[in-house]
């Protein structure tokens, strides 16, 4: 099963549509002071607890770029839009983002377009 770690600039609602799926997922508002966390403790979290990190911030991708995975991240580029705009284009590739982790995928970046695997 794939398990997630949702970053802070991400609303916890998002969390909530992935347990809806079935997903083990943790958003770091659950944490305590989680919406303080810095990339490096995120990026400890998800490699020690085999997660995937979801976020918008373009640092994971510069991370991932430099240093591979672990840990695996699916970054959102969908600008700034409302909650209910998010959840809609998720859905919109939740089961090519899902078959693309699944498969091997370590890095997901998807857009309003476009879902591009790497």
């Amino acid at each position: 099963m794939l398990r997630f770690i949702i970053d802070t600039q991400l609303p916890p609602l998002l969390a909530k549509y992935f347990k809806e799926k079935g997903f083990d997922v943790l958003h770091t508002t659950y944490f305590p002071d989680g919406h303080l966390l810095s990339d490096s403790q995120i990026i400890e979290i998800a490699v020690i607890h085999n997660r995937i990190i979801v976020t918008k911030d373009s640092d994971f991708l510069d991370y991932f770029l430099l240093n591979g995975a672990p840990p695996k991240v699916l970054l959102i580029q969908f600008g700034n839009i409302s909650n209910k705009e998010l959840l809609a284009n998720i859905q919109l590739y939740f089961n090519d983002i899902h078959s693309e982790f699944k498969n091997g995928s370590n890095l997901i970046s998807v857009n309003k377009t476009t879902i591009i695997s790497y």
